[in-house]
Order: structure tokens, then C-alpha cells, then sequence
């Protein structure tokens, strides 16, 4: 694509942005993160290829919301609270979940749903999709602060109700990719018992998930059935899985209620998800001296892992530190170079440290350029490009 295009393009988001500032700033958070979203990348790509459909064709957005709760709306596109998240035990659980969420989408009931989205209340519509949609849309979570949601959750759990008569269909579709793709369905399983119970609280008591993916024992049942007669429902997740869902669960605890570390790690836990908890949490808390430690031990531990040197970077960027965060971040990227988010926070670092240094704002330039090929819809990097292309002058 041309530079001119580019720039075009950078209008065009802009007037979005500007247009989207008007609306009420009652948002849900989206969360952005190389590491977590890489982890469910690997973990997902099977039941993509077993769905027959490429990963690029679904976008996988985690909202941060306390609440349990999973849905699609918009188009493929499979929103997953941070709440699921962290009750689910191993990354099984949340596998099934996804591949019962692409169920909806590979069987068609977005499409047959859009004739209730057209009758749904006004509100229901803006807070679903002009809210969640439009964070979606920009993919940057501080947009999404600034654009905001028109609809209550009440309101939003109407549309999505709407949904119901397809909760056992994408139950099959689920456990059929699963058994294509070769991988354990007991997840799934798990999953929709633990929440069994709640089908018999008042309905202020039950979590989004349960009142927007109905559990029927029929339901359960049927799933119980097709996991005694799977030929994997006794393989295990590979080892790496696993702890990739530790460090994801460690990094949300951390980074979303930082106080609440010592209750889930205690001084004798010298895991790497544990440690990693402790450095973030001690980050959060503004613990310049501890947080650093913490993550040079994580870096020493394992020199090799991006994430490491890229919450270093992050750390001194914010401790206001910030020509030290280049070189973390640096090393994070020569690690992990299409990772377009740590492109945009070194870019960041090198425009805010640049002062007249022509050639760092240059850097800080080309940088941006190429984060937005894998970040198209980051209204952060425009705002940043518009920046640096105009301190070079542009």
C-alpha cells in the first residue's frame, strides 16, 4: 500500500475517532496482549483448520469483565470475558468454550439471528455493537474507553438471548471439531458443569453465561455422551499448553486485582507463574525497586522469552524511565518481529525520548509504519504517527 494511502487512511480513522468521542463513556475494556493472544492462537489454530476456516477469519477480542461470560456478535467475531478466563482450570476448558462459540458461526446462527438484531431495542443495538463493536473496531482499548457503551448488560443479555435454540447445535459443532482436530472434548465438559448449578439461582444471581448459553441436562447430557465416545477423552493437553495457561491466568490476576497476588502465590511457589504474578503485581502497585528485580529474575530464568524483556520495557516506560525501556523492547522484538503491539510501545518510547534527534523519530517512524500492517485498526498507532510525522515535519 502506498504512503498516500496511508495517510488517507489516517484521516479516515481519525473523523471515526472524533465522531465516536460524542457517544455516552460507559465502556467495557478491551484487553490487548501479544503473549495471552498468541497463546489461544496456538491453541485455537486446530479447531479453526478442523472448522475449515483459516485463523485469520476470526478475531478472538478478551473483554475485561469480572463476569463469566463468552459470546459472538458482529460478524466472527468471539468475545471472551476475562472472568471465563480465570474460572477455567486447564486450557481445555477454554478451548472448549471457543470451539463452542465458532459453532455459532460455522452453523450459521449469525445469520439467521440478524433478523432478531433488527428487532431488537435501540439500546440493545448501541450498547452491543457501537460499544464492544466499535472498541472491536479500532482494536485499542484506550478507544474503547473514549468510545463507550449505550446499553445496559440487561439489555445486552436480550439480544443475546435471542441465540438460545442454537446452544446444542453448537454444542456438535464444537465437539465435532474437536474430535477432527484430535483433542481432548472434556473441557467443554467440565466447563458447563461448573456452572450447572447455577441454573437453579435467581436469575440476578447467574453469571452472563449461564443466562445467555442456557444448561439444559438434556444439554449436558448430550455433551457427556459424545466425551465418553471420543477416542481422545483420555489424551492429555500438551505440557506447554498448560503452563502457557498458568502464566495467562498469573499475568490477569496481576495486572486486574494486583493485591490479590499473595492469596494465589504463596512465598513458597517459585514457578515462573508465580514469579511473573509477583513482578506485575509489584509493577501495578508502583514498587519501582521490587518490579524490576523481579523481572530481571524472570529474564534470567528465561533470557529468550519476549514477553520478559517486553514487561521490562513496559515497566521503565511507566516508571518514566523511558530511553531504558528501548533496549527491552528492542530485544523483545528482534525475538518476535511481527508482534505489532511491542512495534507501537518501542515506537512510542522512541518518539517520547526523541527530542531533536531526527534519526530516532525516524526510527520511531518506520516502526509505526510497519506495526500497522498487523495493527490496521489501532487508533493508537495513528495517533502516534500523526505525532511523529508531524515533528519530521510531514
Amino acid at each position: 500500500m502506498t504512503r498516500t494511502r496511508h495517510y488517507i487512511r489516517l484521516l479516515a480513522c481519525l473523523a471515526i475517532f472524533m465522531t465516536g468521542a460524542a457517544l455516552p463513556a460507559q465502556a467495557q475494556t478491551i484487553i490487548r496482549d501479544t503473549e495471552i493472544e498468541t497463546y489461544m492462537g496456538e491453541w485455537f489454530a486446530p479447531i479453526f483448520k478442523a472448522a475449515g476456516m483459516q485463523p485469520e477469519q476470526v478475531k478472538i477480542i478478551i473483554v475485561q469483565d469480572p463476569d463469566i461470560n463468552a459470546f459472538v456478535a458482529g460478524g466472527a467475531n468471539i468475545f471472551i470475558n476475562t472472568g471465563l478466563i480465570q474460572k477455567t482450570e486447564n486450557p481445555g476448558e477454554l478451548i472448549g468454550v471457543m470451539a463452542h462459540e465458532l459453532g455459532h458461526i460455522t452453523g450459521g446462527h449469525i445469520i439467521r439471528a440478524r433478523e432478531a438484531m433488527d428487532h431488537a431495542s435501540y439500546e440493545s443495538i448501541l450498547g452491543l455493537l457501537v460499544g464492544i463493536g466499535a472498541a472491536v473496531a479500532t482494536g485499542d482499548s484506550a478507544a474503547a474507553s473514549a468510545i463507550g457503551a449505550g446499553g445496559t448488560s440487561m439489555a445486552q443479555r436480550k439480544f443475546l438471548a435471542t441465540a438460545r435454540t442454537y446452544e446444542a447445535s453448537a454444542d456438535q459443532h464444537a465437539l465435532s471439531a474437536l474430535e477432527k482436530a484430535h483433542i481432548n472434548p472434556t473441557g467443554l465438559l467440565t466447563f458447563l458443569k461448573k456452572l450447572e448449578g447455577q441454573e437453579m439461582l435467581p436469575s440476578s444471581q447467574q453469571s452472563e453465561y449461564v443466562q445467555t448459553h442456557p444448561l439444559t441436562r438434556s444439554r449436558i447430557d448430550a455433551v457427556n455422551a459424545a466425551v465418553e465416545k471420543s477416542a481422545y477423552r483420555d489424551t492429555p493437553y500438551p505440557a506447554e499448553w498448560t503452563e502457557q495457561h498458568a502464566r495467562m491466568k498469573a499475568k490477569l490476576i496481576a495486572f486486574l486485582t494486583p493485591e490479590q497476588v499473595v492469596w494465589h502465590y504463596d512465598d513458597r511457589d517459585t514457578s515462573i507463574a508465580a514469579l511473573s504474578a509477583r513482578a506485575i503485581a509489584a509493577y501495578r502497585l508502583n514498587h519501582v525497586d521490587e518490579s524490576l528485580k523481579l523481572a530481571d529474575q524472570l529474564i534470567a530464568r528465561e533470557p529468550k522469552n519476549p514477553y520478559f524483556q517486553e514487561l521490562k520495557g513496559q515497566m521503565l516506560f511507566d516508571f518514566g524511565r523511558i530511553a531504558e525501556s528501548i533496549p527491552p523492547y528492542e530485544k523483545a522484538l528482534s525475538l518476535i518481529p511481527k508482534a505489532g503491539l511491542i512495534r507501537t510501545a518501542l515506537a512510542h518510547a522512541q518518539l517520547e525520548s526523541a527530542g531533536n534527534d531526527r534519526a530516532r523519530l525516524q526510527s520511531a517512524q518506520k516502526n509505526l509504519w510497519l506495526a500497522l500492517e498487523t495493527e490496521p485498526r489501532s487508533t493508537r498507532i495513528y495517533r502516534l504517527l500523526a505525532t511523529t510525522e508531524g515533528r519530521l515535519g510531514n
